[in-house]
């Protein structure tokens, strides 16, 4: 690989990175924020109340749901079972009002209606979900997807979160929701501007975005050598490159990978 595309590479696995950097950084805002309010209480020697919280994380999450255009599809709390006294089992998460076929904005917020009764036959253990038992168990942000949210609102989404601890205890994760048909808004330009084919992928392999339409959202990106390609990176090498022309580079700690063909 010569050091001109090499370069170019980097830059381009450079500005997917930045196109994650404000998501992050609002998520490890809103962990800090919500810490803060959870030591409140103990200050107070209050037990922590959903009814308290949830009108201070709403008012967090507002502002990046209302944002005209903006990547941000759902945001909010989600508590470890038991932390609430007045809700054992709760998610406090909004979500942008989108319309059906173009995705667009239709200019308001709803909160989700989510079933906390364990009892209930649409009850979901959401402890069994990527976006919470990662962070619970590496202590760190973790991006899930893309994947269907059938939770929230059915679509191809990629989820944000970071826990929040208390104590040296995990109390919940705070998080955002983005619906892949945004970031491809973004991610679709920067990939155009690569040298051949720019594909984005999840740690699994699978597509968030591609400039080459026929590579479809949630699809394992297949061939030896891309696998090889990718097997080469997670043991190490950074950047990689496979056999006929595959190159692939980290967008930074973002957990994508950037695979380029040709």
């Amino acid at each position: 690989m010569t050091g001109t595309v090499a370069e170019h590479d980097a830059r381009i696995a450079d500005r997917i990175e930045a196109t994650f950097a404000p998501l992050f950084a609002l998520v490890e805002g809103w962990r800090t924020a919500v810490q803060d309010e959870f030591r409140a209480f103990a200050e107070h020697g209050a037990a922590p109340a959903a009814s308290v919280l949830d009108p201070f994380m709403e008012a967090l999450a507002r502002p990046a749901l209302e944002a005209p255009g903006g990547l941000v599809t759902g945001a909010g709390f989600v508590a470890t079972p038991g932390v609430f006294a007045d809700a054992p089992w709760h998610l406090a998460w909004w979500l942008r009002e989108i319309h059906g076929l173009d995705r667009g904005d239709r200019g308001g917020v709803r909160r989700l209606e989510a079933v906390n009764d364990p009892d209930s036959d649409q009850f979901r253990d959401y402890r069994q979900l990527e976006w919470w038992k990662v962070p619970e168990r590496t202590g760190r942000r973790h991006v899930t997807g893309p994947y269907v949210d059938y939770l929230c609102t059915d679509d191809y989404t990629v989820t944000v979160t970071t826990p929040v601890v208390h104590e040296g205890r995990m109390v919940g994760v705070v998080g955002i929701d983005v619906h892949v048909s945004r970031l491809e808004r973004v991610i679709l330009p920067i990939l155009r501007d690569a040298a051949g084919t720019g594909t984005i992928v999840n740690a699994s392999g699978r597509v968030v975005a591609s400039s080459d339409s026929h590579r479809v959202t949630g699809t394992l990106l297949r061939g030896d050598d891309v696998q090889s390609a990718l097997a080469a990176l997670r043991s190490g090498a950074e950047p990689a490159g496979g056999a006929e022309g595959v190159r692939v580079s980290r967008c930074g700690d973002t957990a994508l990978i950037l695979v380029l063909q040709g």
